[in-house]
């Protein structure tokens, strides 16, 4: 059985033949590293800093950018509470289905965990309702309970968006993942399919039917 994470859902909702292609053919397409670069390098030195290793190297070797977003990050209110684990990889049932992934950071103070996502780029569209938050609000809700909030830190803007968490979006979150599992459980390719201007930028576009 699938452990279904947030990229399979949004990759399946986007476009059911990729993710034929990504996670059933197991086609792999190389893609320039410079696309993900600054992500990697800002989300591995989080994670060494919040475990205390010296990062005194690591630092000298950014960019002028990448100090930017990083001094950003240390200086964020909610990157600065209490350290409980980072690089953490969380999963929990739901319905029939197996769901999870992997937490940037997870802090607390006297009242919240807060799940921390950093993001180079955008934050999704509509946040409370990306897949990412609700399996991630879900699988961590079954570890630590209800008094969890969900923080996109936002580090191109120096921004936070902060989603609650609570009885009612939980089953809201149970529901929407259960049904897009099930599709996907389900699915039946199509033969042809159509193509948008987002199709352009897709590692599979030469591959495509």
């Amino acid at each position: 059985m699938n452990n279904f994470s947030p990229n399979m859902l949004k990759t399946f909702k986007s476009c059911p033949i990729k993710y034929n292609f990504k996670y059933i053919k197991k086609i792999s397409i190389p893609q320039k590293a410079s696309t993900f670069e600054k992500g990697k390098k800002i989300h591995a030195l989080a994670n060494y800093y919040l475990r205390g290793d010296n990062i005194d190297k690591l630092e000298k070797a950014l960019t002028s950018e990448e100090k930017q977003i990083w001094t950003n990050l240390k200086n964020n209110e909610y990157f600065s509470k209490s350290y409980v684990n980072s690089e953490y990889n969380i999963s929990c049932k739901t319905g029939n289905y197996w769901i999870g992934g992997r937490l940037d950071a997870l802090m607390k103070d006297e009242k919240f965990y807060y799940i921390l996502d950093y993001k180079t780029g955008t934050i999704p569209k509509n946040p409370e309702y990306d897949f990412q938050t609700m399996v991630y609000l879900l699988s961590a809700s079954k570890i630590y309970g209800s008094n969890l909030k969900f923080v996109y830190i936002d580090l191109k803007n120096n921004q936070n968006y902060i989603i609650n968490f609570d009885e009612n979006k939980q089953e809201e979150y149970q529901k929407a993942i259960t049904e897009i599992c099930t599709q996907i459980e389900n699915a039946m390719l199509p033969e042809e399919t159509e193509h948008f201007k987002a199709c352009e930028f897709c590692e599979y576009k030469k591959i495509c039917i």
